[in-house]
């Protein structure tokens, strides 16, 4: 595999344009303000959390949503983010990537990430329009979930449960989702 020619320039500033030939390989790339953001591959634990709470999510989702893992966002010509779960209105086969905002993102924080989350991506997502922001954080011994909406234009921390509490959502539809079951193994 040979990098792409966009990487020779260190100075060029990357684009969401240059998102669409990025490599397909074992890393997810991100834009942020122009600079691009490579991230490992996540760890088991992080994907058990990425999966249990889409097929939550997909089992209480109305006919008029869609829930996607891993879909990017365009957010303007220097931001590209790929949250880890989103829950769309359009068709997202429609465009390459989601150029309008989904009514939900959530992260799936790691140890390394959960700063960055909570700070960098949220502004971001608020400055796009999401109604609402989710952060687990997939503790084996105490999952947590943040939950933040939109309210006025600035979010608002609406919920924070951990372990075996449950949160009832409202936004984007009515779902109940608790920590633990995000991070327990299959039976």
């Amino acid at each position: 595999m040979t990098a792409p020619d966009i990487w020779a320039d260190p100075t060029r500033e990357f684009t969401v344009e240059d998102m669409e030939n990025m490599p397909d390989d074992e890393f997810r790339y991100e834009l942020g303000d122009g600079m691009l953001i490579a991230s490992p591959a996540p760890s088991n634990l992080h994907q058990f959390a990425v999966l249990r709470l889409a097929i939550v999510l997909d089992t209480a989702c109305p006919s008029d949503f869609e829930v996607i893992i891993e879909v990017g966002m365009n957010i303007n010509r220097f931001q590209h983010r790929v949250p880890d779960v989103a829950v769309v209105r359009e068709s997202p086969t429609d465009t390459f990537f989601l150029v309008r905002p989904p009514v939900l993102a959530v992260e799936v924080a790691s140890p390394r990430t959960r700063l960055y989350d909570k700070r960098r991506k949220k502004d971001v997502y608020e400055g796009f329009g999401i109604p609402a922001y989710w952060i687990v954080e997939p503790d084996r011994d105490k999952p947590k979930l943040l939950v933040f909406e939109l309210r006025g234009g600035r979010y608002q921390e609406v919920a924070r449960v951990a372990g075996d509490e449950a949160f009832q959502a409202e936004l984007p539809f009515p779902v109940t989702v608790t920590p633990s079951a995000l991070v327990q193994a299959c039976r």
